[in-house]
């Protein structure tokens, strides 16, 4: 969560903090939703009750923001989460929930009012966040989940994508993408390599 609220306020700064050069250059932010997976560590990560690492899946919402400083070549930065908790260590009850952030540099190579290939390229970190799960009854019928907060395994990312922007009416876009993190010390899951793919709804403010 810390790292969470350190991360909007800087996707904040970055959209609104350039709106005064939007009219020439234009400012975006966008949301959409997408997959990423990663294969199993195979470890048993719980000897005494067998659980074995999971695999990474399930559905993910992504939000950024981008300010081109050119009309080709621009920053940006993005926070990509999976809504819900996913099993980790389900015998002992751990959850956890894979979270990505980075900062990009952005390239246009063609500018084109109705269709726009992106791409991006930087770098940023994957938070791993674990959180205990369990039920708590007052009656047999009368029985509630809860979920407390363990800890973070932070690790350094790299970042990169590739999209095509199609504006829809005047700034509104939809941006299918493909992206690619490349997470140093992955050991949470199989490999450091997280494929993700996906589409975002977005609004251009200026230089349209």
């Amino acid at each position: 969560m810390k790292l969470t609220m350190r991360t909007i306020p800087m996707l904040l700064i970055l959209l609104f903090g350039g709106a005064g050069l939007a009219r020439a250059q234009g400012v975006s932010a966008y949301f959409g939703l997408g997959g990423a997976t990663d294969k199993s560590n195979g470890q048993d990560i719980d000897p005494p009750l067998g659980d074995i690492g999971p695999r990474m899946g399930g559905v993910f919402g992504k939000f950024g923001a981008d300010f081109m400083l050119r009309p080709q070549f621009g920053v940006g930065g993005e926070y990509t989460f999976r809504f819900a908790q996913m099993d980790y260590a389900p015998s002992e009850g751990v959850k956890l929930r894979p979270t990505f952030y980075d900062f990009n540099a952005i390239y246009h190579p063609i500018s084109n009012k109705k269709v726009v290939p992106e791409f991006q390229g930087g770098i940023g970190g994957a938070d791993m966040k674990f959180y205990l799960s369990g039920q708590s009854c007052v009656t047999i019928t009368a029985c509630s989940t809860q979920s407390q907060y363990l800890q973070s395994s932070n690790h350094f990312q790299i970042h990169l994508s590739a999209g095509v922007r199609v504006y829809v009416r005047g700034g509104l876009y939809v941006r299918p993408q493909v992206d690619v993190h490349w997470v140093h010390n992955f050991n949470e899951f199989g490999s450091g390599w997280v494929p993700e793919y996906g589409a975002v709804v977005g609004y251009t403010f200026g230089g349209r």
